[in-house]
């Protein structure tokens, strides 16, 4: 998983992320925004979670963050269509709406988000 870390002309932390990953990108900066209490809300579930056998969600304006103390996944609000509308043969590319990756993984991009973030 590769990603980097920029600032807008507004001063403002943007994430972009490679293909297979772009929705973690996507949710830092649309639903995150700075916002560490999200961050240690997150955080906190993930590290609840581990080992066992519960999951949590937060559903945001775009984008559902779901874990299960292992994994992590981030997904498009907007996945929720039906198929049923696509002539034969179509899919949706939806490669940059679904991200999944390891907790472990994802609990060192919070910590470096964080710490780009109080950077100036």
């Amino acid at each position: 998983m590769d990603y980097e870390f920029l600032r807008d002309i507004t001063g403002q932390v943007k994430v972009t992320f490679s293909m297979g990953h772009e929705a973690v990108g996507h949710w830092l900066n649309e639903e995150v925004k700075g916002n560490f209490a999200l961050l240690d809300e997150v955080e906190a579930h993930i590290r609840r979670l581990a080992g066992g056998q519960d999951s949590w969600q937060c559903v945001g304006h775009e984008y559902t963050f779901w874990t299960d103390g292992d994994e992590v996944i981030i997904r498009a609000n907007e996945l929720s269509f039906v198929n049923d509308e696509l002539e034969e043969g179509m899919n949706y590319y939806d490669e940059e709406s679904l991200s999944l990756c390891g907790t472990d993984d994802f609990l060192q991009v919070l910590k470096q988000y964080r710490d780009f973030s109080r950077s100036r």
